[in-house]
Order: C-alpha cells, then sequence, then structure tokens
C-alpha cells in the first residue's frame, strides 16, 4: 500500500503532469509540421528541382530487372536503398528544429519583455502635513 501512496504521490507532482501535456501537445506539433513539410514544403522543393518526388527516390541493390518506382521494386521483394526517405525526415527533423527554434526565441523575447516592463509606480512619500494630520487622526480614536 505505501508503494501505491508514493507513485500516487510522484504522478501528481505539477512535473510530470506538464511533462505528459508537453508530450502530448509534442506529438500534435508533430504532425502538423510533418504535414507541413510533406504537403507544403517537398512539393515546393521538388518542383524547384525539376519536379523529383524526394520519398520515391531509391537505389536497387539487387536483382537483374529495374524497377521505375520504389513500390515495384520493394513489391518484387527486391533490395533497396531509399535515399529519398532519409532525404525526407532530414527535412522534415530541420523544419521541426526551425519551428522549434523559432518557438522558443518568441517565448523568450514575450518573457524578456514582461521582466523589462516597469513596475507599477509606488505610492509617494506621504507630506510632513499628512504625516501631521495621521498623528492627529490617530491621537483622537484612542480618546
Amino acid at each position: 500500500m505505501k508503494l501505491l501512496d508514493e507513485f500516487k504521490e510522484f504522478a501528481m507532482k505539477g512535473n510530470v503532469i506538464d511533462m505528459a501535456v508537453g508530450v502530448i501537445i509534442g506529438g500534435a506539433f508533430g504532425k502538423i509540421v510533418s504535414s507541413l513539410v510533406s504537403d507544403i514544403f517537398m512539393p515546393l522543393v521538388g518542383l524547384a528541382v525539376g519536379g523529383v518526388d524526394f520519398s520515391g527516390l531509391f537505389v536497387q541493390l539487387g536483382g537483374d530487372q529495374k524497377f521505375d518506382t520504389l513500390a515495384q521494386a520493394q513489391e518484387a521483394g527486391v533490395a533497396t536503398l531509399n535515399y529519398g526517405n532519409f532525404l525526407q525526415v532530414t527535412f522534415d527533423f530541420l523544419i521541426v528544429a526551425i519551428c522549434i527554434f523559432a518557438f522558443i526565441k518568441l517565448l523568450s523575447s514575450l518573457k524578456k519583455k514582461k521582466e523589462e516592463a516597469p513596475a507599477p509606480a509606488a505610492a509617494p512619500e506621504p507630506t510632513k502635513e499628512e504625516i501631521l494630520l495621521t498623528e492627529i487622526r490617530d491621537l483622537l480614536k484612542n480618546k
């Protein structure tokens, strides 16, 4: 029973819950970035380099018959070196890294602006007359 209580205490700490939320949001962010890369950036890059679809680039390592597409080679069971897939994943990583860098940079600039914001002005020191009136008020209250 003690072990269960210790586990509950550990699991309910703020850091563990914050980390779990971060992992879940990170997974969703990864899907967004993957879509951004595969659906937006890669077609533009492919168009810029002559309409090449990176994910389909491969080198056939075995077999006598030549295949035009990666899918045909894989269907025939021929060993292939899928360097296009590697390029795609590398590009995904670079985009994710750039997005995370930009996000952290934005957060740090917002935090810096918040720290630089002037503190509200302190109440001015009471004048001699106000101090004297306060003392008189306090004396009258005590009578």
